[in-house]
């Protein structure tokens, strides 16, 4: 073979080669793009819940007559601002015309859970009744009973707009397990049933009472409550989680309030985020053997100081029927209410 005929046969080897290498290069590009795609899709899968779109403003109705607010006179003996300015709600520092008048143009749903395992389903009556009486009056409010009895649970007459669902959950054999359990059933209940019906939720201990008025003074993005234990003490009180092996631990000499697990809420999402975090915290604690001094609260906690509430709500809207009213207290609004823990727990 001559020397041009080498040279021909080398071209065309090299062009066999590059068309090769093109088709390669191709087939990689599309194995790439098909992987991609399937990571979308999965990505698409695990999307989260698409939130109910909410009206905003805070537009005052024409003509409404309601008293002068004044930068002079208010409350001095509480604060009524946290140090991220986070207001905290107090009797007198709001008007109940004026916001009740804004939130109606609203048209509101604000969910509402409790839990009433075991003995707990005897606090369901006047939990219910009082609600019904003091609890966003006005407003439409869905309230979700999780038991273990629905055939013990009362029937409770509902006003205009107000709705119950009760769902039954298996019955536990400690305190504490009810306790931890509570943020998987409630993360579950917003992603399933929630997302796309309410504005707000509200998760409170069904062993409460009504006194007085709770309403849209309490709403905000995220919600905690003053517990009533601490209200008045300093940090290093707190029974905050201590050991660091815990994913609830908080150091000492950090923390801001110490909040109640009886009662918090805020907007679908920002609730949603907290019990979706609380509970893959308390599955890391049990994955390692170990169990938060006060559980779900404790976590919460933990929480609540990583992801600053928007707005506090004063211990008027946590209180305890055996504990003395206090000067600041002007009125109670929500209660805990006196029994006997050894006999209606099912484990000490």
């Amino acid at each position: 073979m001559g020397i041009s005929g080498t040279m021909l046969l080398r071209q065309n080897f090299l062009i066999i080669l590059l068309f090769f290498g093109l088709v390669l290069s191709g087939l990689i590009f599309l194995k790439n793009n098909q992987k991609s795609c399937k990571q979308q899709i999965i990505e698409q899968v695990f999307i989260e819940p698409k939130w109910k779109q909410k009206t905003s403003g805070l537009r005052s109705s024409p003509g409404l007559l309601y008293n002068q607010p004044s930068v002079l006179v208010g409350r001095t003996d509480v604060a009524s601002v946290s140090s991220w300015l986070a207001p905290i709600i107090w009797e007198g520092t709001f008007d109940p015309i004026l916001i009740d008048s804004i939130y109606k143009q609203h048209n509101l749903t604000i969910a509402t859970t409790v839990f009433a395992l075991g003995k707990y389903t005897r606090f369901v009556k006047d939990f219910l009744e009082s609600a019904e009486q003091h609890y966003f009056v006005g407003f439409r409010v869905h309230y979700y009973l999780f038991t273990d009895q629905p055939e013990s649970i009362p029937e409770v007459k509902m006003g205009e707009k107000r709705n119950l669902t009760v769902l039954k959950v298996q019955s536990l054999n400690r305190w504490q397990d009810i306790s931890m359990s509570r943020m998987e059933k409630l993360e579950k209940l917003i992603e399933n049933e929630l997302a796309n019906e309410a504005d707000y939720i509200f998760c409170l201990d069904i062993d409460t009472k009504f006194y007085g008025r709770w309403g849209v003074e309490s709403l905000g993005r995220l919600v905690g409550v003053i517990h009533p234990w601490f209200f008045d003490a300093p940090r290093d009180r707190f029974t905050y989680e201590r050991r660091p092996e815990s994913q609830a631990y908080i150091p000492a000499g950090e923390g801001d309030y110490y909040y109640a697990g009886a009662a918090f809420g805020g907007s679908l999402e920002d609730v949603h985020q907290l019990t979706k975090t609380c509970r893959e915290k308390l599955l890391i604690d049990a994955a390692n053997s170990i169990e938060a001094v006060w559980q779900e609260e404790s976590h919460l906690n933990k929480y609540f100081l990583l992801n600053k509430p928007s707005k506090l709500l004063s211990p008027e809207y946590m209180w305890r029927d055996i504990n003395e009213k206090a000067a600041q207290i002007k009125v109670i609004r929500f209660s805990n209410v006196a029994k006997n823990y050894a006999e209606v727990r099912p484990n000490p």
